[in-house]
């Protein structure tokens, strides 16, 4: 399933594996993050690729860190891959790297999100 809001790509791959792609962003978020029942997982364990994503700003950390919240308080093991630069600066820059740190995994490869 490929879930898209304008400038921001959603991916399900199949074994609990995700890919978000494009520009996560304030001008992307609030509509992407209303539709959230359409493409948030309701599994056990996530497995989210943001290798993909072109662009991040604040609106886009506190979207994931709202999806770290939301996931976790329903028991789900939340890994994200390959996060960018651009996000590990504005998390640390806002002191709130420590709520996501647990869950950061660095991977020398991306998954394969296909062509989004």
């Amino acid at each position: 399933m490929i879930m898209s809001e304008d400038k921001i790509s959603w991916q399900a791959l199949g074994n609990d594996q995700y890919c978000l792609s494009g520009c996560l962003e304030r001008d992307t978020v609030p509509a992407f993050w209303l539709r959230r029942k359409e493409w948030m997982p309701d599994s056990n364990k996530v497995s989210l690729d943001l290798g993909g994503l072109s662009r991040v700003d604040s609106a886009g950390m506190v979207m994931l860190l709202h999806l770290h919240q939301q996931l976790s308080s329903a028991g789900c093991d939340f890994t994200l891959l390959n996060v960018p630069e651009q996000l590990k600066t504005l998390l640390r820059l806002s002191h709130v790297e420590p709520i996501l740190a647990t869950c950061m995994k660095r991977v020398v490869a991306r998954i394969a999100c296909g062509n989004l």
